[in-house]
């Protein structure tokens, strides 16, 4: 499906066997071509955090070092440790660890990224300064709201021994807002159709510092798609991850974790990924990622591979050090995989 997400995707780019899929031209089709290699030129660490005798759950008392300013991919089989060793034993040693996870939002089913971000404040002041009316009146929790379906733009209908019906609001089409709110423009647009924007579309129409710096660290992220009044509760746990991501693009000198971020992602949007954390890491923050996945493996600057199997029979080091060094460990299981993957 494709050719990309969003508006620009819905339509079926390639049915066949794998072998088509491969020669198809298509996005997927061109990353499975793709040979994957080692990272070339690894960072340097600026200093060491220190973990001693973590012995929680399965971990084996173990004592390892973790470089600074660098991406470490912590990796080994399901079961062997990883998140008990980096999400439980890392933050009692450094509580100023940051943890960006695919986790909902904690917010109300009215949130979107317009208000997550604090653009929709700006925006709102922006239409009340060029109509000379009070900003209340652009908020759909406010004045403006559609009173049908109290500015959420949808109705609810609790069946009973069955699950909610939804239905656009008949009153206002799912605009949310009233008819005064939606007769006011700023630059030719209504509160709505600004609200129905996609970031890419919004980066064109504003040039306001305020909010134009905001868009490019969503965009910088890969979720150039996405509307400025899509509920956050219906979006994918990868592009969560990414909104969080974009908040912290700015931000340096920090610890930040990431447990298994390319689950559910396409290979491509894994290139985007790496990408962002390589930014992380260049602006002067520590990176340390959970991964199965070999294209990430692959691209660490350091590596530290729990083992050698799952539960009480893993919990154990079984390698750290360069990538370069982990394809000839004979003793990690990762090792293996990430040598036939990178031929």
């Amino acid at each position: 499906m494709g050719p990309r997400a969003g508006r620009n995707g819905g339509k079926i780019m390639y049915q066949g066997d794998f072998n088509g899929l491969v020669h198809s031209g298509t996005t997927t089709g061109k990353y499975l071509c793709t040979q994957t290699q080692l990272k070339k030129n690894v960072r340097n660490s600026n200093g060491w955090l220190s973990l001693k005798d973590a012995n929680l759950h399965n971990l084996k008392n173990i004592s390892i070092s973790i470089p600074k300013g660098v991406m470490t991919v912590v990796t080994g089989v399901a079961g062997s440790g990883k998140s008990t060793l980096i999400n439980h034993v890392l933050p009692k040693f450094y509580p100023e660890t940051i943890f960006i996870d695919q986790k909902p939002i904690r917010a109300s089913k009215r949130s979107n990224i317009a208000t997550f971000t604090g653009m929709f404040d700006i925006i709102r002041r922006l239409f009340s300064k060029a109509n000379n009316v009070k900003p209340a009146l652009f908020s759909f929790n406010s004045q403006g709201a559609c009173p049908n379906c109290k500015g959420l733009g949808v109705t609810y209908t609790d069946l009973a021994f069955m699950d909610t019906v939804v239905n656009v609001c008949e009153v206002c089409q799912g605009n949310r807002f009233i008819d005064e709110a939606l007769s006011y423009k700023l630059h030719g647009k209504n509160i709505s159709e600004v609200l129905n924007m996609t970031v890419d579309e919004a980066l064109d129409f504003f040039h306001e510092k305020e909010i134009s710096t905001v868009l490019k660290r969503l965009a910088d992220v890969g979720i150039t798609y996405i509307t400025l009044g899509q509920p956050l509760n219906t979006l994918s746990g990868g592009e969560l991850q990414r909104i969080k991501l974009a908040d912290e693009l700015e931000s340096n000198g920090n610890i930040y974790v990431l447990d298994e971020p390319t689950t559910g992602l396409h290979m491509s949007d894994i290139s985007q990924l790496l990408k962002i954390l390589d930014r992380l890491v260049e602006q002067g923050s520590t990176v340390i990622v959970i991964e199965h996945n070999l294209d990430v493996i692959s691209q660490a600057d350091w590596i530290i591979d729990l083992g050698p199997f799952a539960g009480q029979n893993g919990g154990r080091i079984m390698f750290e050090g360069l990538p370069k060094d982990l394809i000839n460990c004979n003793s990690s299981i990762t090792a293996q995989y990430l040598k036939k993957y990178i031929k």
